[in-house]
């Protein structure tokens, strides 16, 4: 239950008593003489509900609620009236407070309103985080495609760690989606309007990796002209995305554990320590901690780097994927191109789903654009991985029961027609390949 209370009254004895029984019935108080004190200390969504005088000096409560109203017209806001402010304080409800109180007033006919302004308020903010929810989720369909077990849960995990300010190790394969992940890590949390720096940690020559990271002062090396920003210090408040960290020398490891231990930096070649806000996100291939033991990474960096860790499973291991990925990037590719994509058959896809995808899916996608473009069948040049007939079947399979239930909107019965199978058999092949009805059904 919300107890979060502020209460607006120019009278500092009305203010005391207030304040006295509104805390000592647990409540969280705060008091203001004025209400242009209570605008300027007012968080951003406050999760309480605001009391406050009608007549003041400077900005009456009239005034204070339609100031508030314009910013978040679901706040409660319960008005303190003397006798002769009643018709006004009625009018006032009509645009929007939600309860007056004549002068003087008894401690539980406060409380009663109070309580009452407090559930409601504590609905309001319960389904705004469940519409916000639902609207990150959706999004986040459209950013990480897939419909696997794997793909969802990842969904999932990007959702609960995007919004916790802890710095995540993403494992994967090279073309597995790494930086894609990070992004969604930075994009659906609270740095999203911050900085999101990407760094190769392979692409950067050892000798100018510390200036790269670090930046440096005018003359600090040889050929120095200028003071410059390092690439930390740039994405002050907002995330570092460092890929192929495994690659990074360990003289920077050493210097980069400082920084996330101490939040602070120091240019090459200055005295003068800087303060930086960061998250920290890093991808690798290898584990690092294997890498640690063989001496080619710091062990306590990879444990300030791996306080949660993300997966990304190789496309080989969710087959189902590909046909959805394959479409996605035939169709923008299409787009870019202005010309329309040829259809594909059933042997070509079977073909996709029988590939092992060591490029995963950067392959995947460099695939379908030239299957856009009419360079010949995807894939062609490559012959099946030698997966079983059964393993190919139970993926075309799994593929054809999703088109259906998208095409479809998951109206069972219509599935049902479509492809000619009864309801119990439906049921359990959805089942078996992990399909749930409500993930195909539109929102509106």
């Amino acid at each position: 239950m919300l107890n979060s209370v502020i209460v607006v009254d120019d009278e500092a004895s009305i203010r005391t008593a207030v304040e006295q029984w509104l805390s000592l019935s647990g409540f969280s108080v705060q008091v203001f003489a004025r209400a242009e004190e209570c605008l300027a200390h007012l968080p951003q969504h406050f999760p309480g509900v605001i009391i406050s005088d009608v007549r003041m000096p400077g900005m009456g409560g009239l005034q204070l609620l339609e100031r508030l109203q314009a910013d978040d017209p679901d706040l409660p806001v319960i008005l303190l009236t003397g006798h002769g402010d009643v018709p006004m304080a009625v009018e006032a409800m009509r645009s929007g407070a939600y309860d007056f109180l004549e002068k003087p007033f008894t401690p539980q006919h406060l409380l009663g309103s109070l309580r009452r302004a407090l559930e409601k308020r504590q609905l309001v903010l319960e389904n705004r985080r469940l519409h916000q929810q639902a609207d990150l989720k959706s999004r986040l369909e459209t950013t990480l495609l897939g419909m696997s077990q794997g793909l969802q849960q990842l969904r999932r995990q990007v959702l609960e760690l995007a919004g916790l300010p802890v710095n995540v190790l993403i494992r994967g394969e090279t073309g597995s989606g790494k930086e894609r992940v990070a992004r969604c890590l930075h994009d659906f949390g609270p740095r999203a309007d911050k900085p999101f720096v990407a760094l190769n940690c392979a692409a950067i020559p050892e000798a100018l990796f510390e200036a790269e990271l670090f930046g440096h002062e005018s003359g600090a090396f040889t050929g120095a002209q200028g003071k410059r920003i390092g690439k930390l210090e740039f994405a002050n408040g907002g995330t570092v995305f460092l890929d192929e960290i495994e690659s990074m020398p360990l003289a920077q490891q050493a210097k980069l554990l400082r920084v996330i231990q101490e939040q602070k930096l120091e240019r090459l070649g200055a005295n003068q320590s800087i303060s930086v806000d960061l998250r920290i996100i890093a991808a690798t291939k290898p584990d690092l901690l294997e890498e640690a033991r063989a001496g080619r990474f710091r062990e306590d960096l990879a444990y300030r780097l791996n306080v949660a860790e993300l997966r990304l499973a190789p496309l080989r291991e969710r087959r189902e994927d590909i046909p959805l990925l394959f479409e996605h990037f035939s169709r923008a590719a299409g787009e870019k191109l202005g010309r329309p994509v040829p259809a594909l058959p059933g042997a070509q896809l079977a073909q996709l789903l029988a590939h092992d995808w060591p490029g995963n899916v950067r392959e995947l996608a460099n695939a379908a654009e030239r299957h856009a473009l009419g360079l010949g069948a995807p894939n062609s040049e490559v012959a099946p991985a030698g997966h079983s007939l059964v393993a190919q079947m139970e993926a075309f399979e799994a593929q054809c029961l999703r088109a259906a239930l998208r095409q479809h909107g998951g109206e069972i019965k219509a599935v049902m027609e479509a492809l000619q199978v009864p309801r119990r058999t439906l049921n359990e092949k959805m089942q078996r390949h992990g399909l749930l009805r409500e993930d195909f059904v539109a929102r509106g």
